[in-house]
């Protein structure tokens, strides 16, 4: 993501030395609102080495930057993180008094949900809450799984090899779904504390 930030910070340094500290904001926040974390960082960045000074509007763009680093690293890369504290910068400090009441939500990792699934069908989805899922992972692997190990004490050789591939592909079907279930749900449960965070750093635009 550096390497991809530092060539965008040489293709918008030329716009950003004529644009006005608002025109930067807002079209960081357009770029955020249509998901493109990556370019409204890179606007950001640029338009805080274009400053050279502190003053209100670079620590505007310097606490939006580090916030939309965070929600890129929980969508791409599945890491969920807080911000260190900076107490030079007013939003910062406005947001930090919210974190000591708002600590960040405990996500659990995906790896028991995908396990139990591996190991039991339909657990990983029961392990998540989600006893409907559960109950319809179960009717598809059980009933073919009974039927693998029927064939297979008849010497079944070609229906054996049938049902096995396919109990197996509706198997893994099963742990793949338990498992970005779980991740979606962490994510989910990270994004609107961090929409909260956003909003309590007092920012005057959402980018969402």
């Amino acid at each position: 993501m550096l390497k991809y930030i530092v060539g965008l910070l040489f293709l918008f340094m030329p716009l950003l030395a004529q644009a006005t500290p608002e025109q930067v904001w807002q079209q960081s926040m357009q770029l955020a609102q249509q998901g493109q974390d990556r370019q409204a960082i890179a606007v950001l960045e640029g338009a805080i080495l274009q400053s050279g000074q502190a003053n209100v509007w670079t620590q505007r763009f310097d606490i939006a930057k580090r916030l939309l680093k965070l929600r890129y690293d929980a969508k791409v890369n599945s890491t969920y993180n807080t911000l260190m504290p900076k107490q030079t910068n007013q939003y910062d400090m406005l947001m930090q008094s919210w974190l000591q009441q708002h600590p960040i939500p405990t996500v659990e990792e995906s790896i028991m949900p995908g396990l139990l699934a591996a190991i039991i069908p339909g657990a990983g989805h029961a392990w998540l809450g989600r006893w409907g899922d559960a109950g319809v992972s179960a009717m598809l692997v059980w009933p073919l799984l009974i039927l693998t190990f029927w064939a297979a004490r008849r010497d079944m050789g070609p229906v054996t090899v049938f049902f096995a591939l396919i109990t197996a592909w509706l198997w893994s079907g099963t742990v793949f779904s338990a498992t970005s279930l779980a991740e979606r749900g962490d994510y989910e449960l990270y994004y609107a504390w961090w929409q909260q965070m956003w909003t309590a750093s007092g920012l005057p635009s959402k980018p969402w």
